[in-house]
């Protein structure tokens, strides 16, 4: 649909604060109107606004893919019950873990989840169920936040400059598409910095024309 840059109340960091699927977005109460509608438009879906205990970091706290959500287990019951009804036709479970920001230490879509390699086997079975996803450790390029420092969507990945041979070539035999970059001048936190899914990508204000265009390289837009 279309690629943007924005920020969220002088914060280019806009992945913290949302997430987005193929089919739906997750935002906090901190993304404005305009922001919301940017969303619509460039990325061809629906908003629901929900909280985390209390929260607007979303996108560290959540993880999903078109069909499931997941949210921490310190999420309220009145904010569980909120997300469910907002998003009737998607399972939303809460996750008991001691690793509790779910949207930086899990990276996922509709098929495959790379998390955290600090997970324990059980917790890792439990992902892959919830999400109903295939699962992969990797520490992309050392870093163990595979979901704040990566992106994912179904159509392509885009790996932090840290990556090493061995995680490109993992990646390389799952997903097609696939790039390199920073982002925000250099940030290695990519998915913090981006709010992205098949359809088109919203950046931080503070991303170079140079890292956009590598992001949409490996997200095939």
């Amino acid at each position: 649909m279309g690629i943007g840059k924005v920020d969220v109340r002088g914060n280019s960091f806009i992945g913290a604060f949302g997430l987005a699927t193929d089919s739906f977005s997750l935002v906090g109460n901190s993304m404005s109107v305009k922001h919301v509608d940017m969303i619509k438009e460039m990325l061809g879906i629906d908003t629901a606004r929900i909280s985390i205990d209390g929260s607007d970091l979303i996108g560290i706290y959540a993880v999903a893919n078109s069909g499931a959500v997941l949210l921490p287990e310190i999420s309220t019951e009145t904010e569980l019950k909120n997300a469910k009804e907002l998003l009737p036709n998607v399972r939303v479970e809460a996750f008991r873990t001691d690793l509790n920001a779910l949207g930086n230490n899990i990276l996922a879509n509709d098929k495959i989840a790379f998390v955290n390699s600090a997970y324990s086997g059980d917790e890792e079975r439990r992902i892959g169920d919830a999400l109903g996803v295939e699962t992969i450790r990797l520490d992309i390029g050392g870093l163990p936040t595979v979901g704040a420092s990566n992106i994912l969507t179904n159509k392509g990945m885009v790996l932090n400059n840290r990556a090493e041979d061995h995680d490109i070539e993992t990646v390389g035999k799952l997903i097609s598409s696939y790039s390199q970059s920073t982002a925000n001048l250099g940030s290695l936190s990519l998915r913090l910095s981006t709010i992205s899914n098949s359809n088109g990508l919203l950046v931080g204000a503070e991303t170079t024309g140079f890292e956009m265009a590598r992001i949409a390289e490996g997200l095939g837009l």
